[in-house]
């Protein structure tokens, strides 16, 4: 096992675990790698040094340690982490219907009530161009490609 320091294009870093340098890489390489907190999937491993084994130094002089994965880095994740569940346990999961859903309950064919889900660039520009309020959320709910 090897534990690698990670960085995600947006700047978190974060650590993890991996049966080996080629796991890694297969993981990255198919896609099912994410980062812990925006869970975008352009994560890279972060400069580390090596682990040597020494005698204890003073606590005054230890590193302070990279945050877990349970802790968020920011005030702003934090933010973030709390503005998803809202949204995860007040609003529908309507998934790749998103389009759909939110332009029918525009036009009155569906009852108005609070929905997320996914939609393609075109979808959501056209939604905008027919006047209809869509805006994206700061988080990727899409799932890693497996093919």
């Amino acid at each position: 096992m090897i534990k690698y320091s990670l960085k995600c294009s947006e700047g978190h870093q974060f650590e993890s675990w991996f049966q080996s340098s080629d796991a890694f890489d297969k993981l990255k390489g198919s896609g099912h790698l994410s980062c812990a907190v925006c869970f975008g999937t352009d994560v890279e491993k972060a400069i580390m040094a090596p682990r040597v084994n020494v005698d204890p130094a003073p606590a005054e002089t230890m590193p302070v340690p990279a945050p877990t994965l349970s802790e968020p880095m920011s005030e702003a994740e934090t933010a973030i982490r709390k503005l998803r569940e809202h949204i995860e346990t007040t609003s529908e999961n309507v998934g790749e219907n998103f389009a759909q859903e939110v332009r029918a309950m525009h036009y009155g064919d569906a009852p108005e009530r609070a929905i997320f889900g996914e939609a393609k660039n075109s979808d959501a520009k056209e939604l905008l161009d027919e006047g209809i309020p869509v805006a994206p959320l700061p988080w990727s709910s899409s799932k890693p490609k497996t093919n």
